[in-house]
């Protein structure tokens, strides 16, 4: 098979959580042991990071990869999900798997997949933790999937354990409370390994504490903590808060030698070393035009504060969501002085453009609708003035058809 028929093999014949939902997750991690197992337990031949949160998990895995590629290290990156190609998800200094390598490992291992039944998800992981060991990283940040207690990811015995910001996400899977949702996240802390958290949440913090103790692992809140203050190619107040998380895990990470300037360095060529794309990213100017991959009420509350921040002129919303999407929490927060245009990504669990239509009109957001994200876009393109701002978000699906 070539690289797009591959992929296309992967995405039908094993459906990912992105695509379709809950029944594309298998919430246990016998699966994942067995092919570790048969490839050889490549999860246990690199030193990781493992990462774990609702809202900055992301942006927080390509800032430490980052500072520790700037520190000399070669450094593996598993991120999820990817934006534009597969291979964004698995990347070493930088640099995505090649197509040729996705091929081969699917190839090779095609009767594996088959016989236990793997999930997109498995495979990928797989994948990545095969690719890291073959080429022999220093380390590798390995972003959690969904959750963490049952994540495919949560076979690792990493260095240290960051966990970001815990938000409303995913209920059907994880639990409809703060409480429930953060014992999921807790569930990579492993045995005397430390664990930083990215922020002190009241509500939740006793979760950490409690799970922490249990396992002897030394934990500390980020946000408690006195840092220097950072500059970095990430945009958004939001991130202020990612790094703290990101220094601390760095002060605690053993046998690597990690320098102010690789700090520095590193935080502000993100984007540069690990080609990041869909954090606040500025897609052009007059009008300024920006998206962001937030999708839930604690990420989209902060994005939406530092919109309203810097506008000139009008606002103009792009706006699409997949179906399990809480609107109920997410609606009040946008302004309803603003033009919206409301679109459905390319994807079977998009919310028909309809309902998302009807519910923005429950709380007072009106707007016109649009068949595709792209059309959304070309009129709100038409519509702006030079001073205006263009915000496209709601899922990473909206943003990626721009993209």
């Amino acid at each position: 098979m070539t690289y797009q028929e591959t992929v296309e093999w992967m995405f039908v014949q094993l459906p990912m959580y992105q695509e379709i939902g809950k029944t594309a997750f298998n919430g246990k991690l016998d699966n994942i042991l067995k092919l570790c197992a048969h490839l050889g337990h490549p999860e246990t031949q690199f030193k990781s990071i493992h990462v774990a949160g609702t809202n900055g998990k992301g942006s927080s895995s390509h800032m430490l990869a980052s500072i520790l590629q700037e520190a000399g290290y070669k450094v593996g990156l598993y991120t999820s999900p990817h934006l534009k190609d597969f291979r964004e998800r698995i990347r070493i200094n930088g640099l995505s798997i090649s197509e040729s390598d996705v091929v081969t490992f699917i190839k090779e291992h095609r009767s594996i997949f088959d016989d236990l039944q793997l999930s997109f998800f498995e495979m990928t992981v797989g994948m990545a933790f095969s690719h890291f060991a073959k080429e022999k990283v220093d380390i590798a940040i390995i972003e959690v999937g969904l959750g963490g207690r049952l994540d495919s990811t949560n076979i690792i015995q990493p260095e240290v354990a960051l966990i970001t910001n815990i938000g409303y996400d995913h209920m059907n899977l994880l639990g409809n409370s703060l409480e429930e949702i953060a014992r999921e996240k807790a569930g990579i802390i492993k045995k005397e390994t430390p664990v930083v958290v990215s922020e002190y949440q009241e509500d939740i913090a006793m979760v950490f504490k409690e799970v922490a103790k249990k396992h002897n692992a030394p934990l500390v809140f980020a946000s408690e903590l006195k840092t220097n203050q950072y500059r970095t190619s990430l945009l958004g107040n939001y991130q202020s808060k990612n790094i703290k998380g990101v220094i601390a895990v760095l002060k605690r990470l053993p046998n690597f030698e990690i320098r102010e300037e690789h700090i520095v360095a590193g935080l502000l060529d993100v984007v540069k070393n690990t080609h990041l794309m869909g954090r606040w990213q500025l897609l052009r100017d007059k009008p300024q035009v920006i998206c962001d991959t937030a999708h839930n009420s604690e990420g989209l509350a902060l994005v939406i504060a530092q919109l309203q921040e810097q506008l000139k002129g009008d606002l103009h919303f792009i706006l699409g969501f997949v179906k399990d999407k809480n609107l109920d929490a997410v609606f009040p927060l946008f302004p309803k002085k603003a033009t919206y245009y409301f679109c459905a990504p390319k994807i079977r669990r998009s919310l028909a453009v309809s309902i998302l239509k009807e519910k923005a009109e429950h709380y007072g957001i009106k707007g016109n609708s649009f068949p595709s994200v792209n059309e959304a876009y070309k009129a709100a393109l038409a519509d702006a003035s030079v001073d205006d701002l263009i915000f496209i978000g709601g899922s990473n699906f909206t943003v990626a058809e721009v993209l």
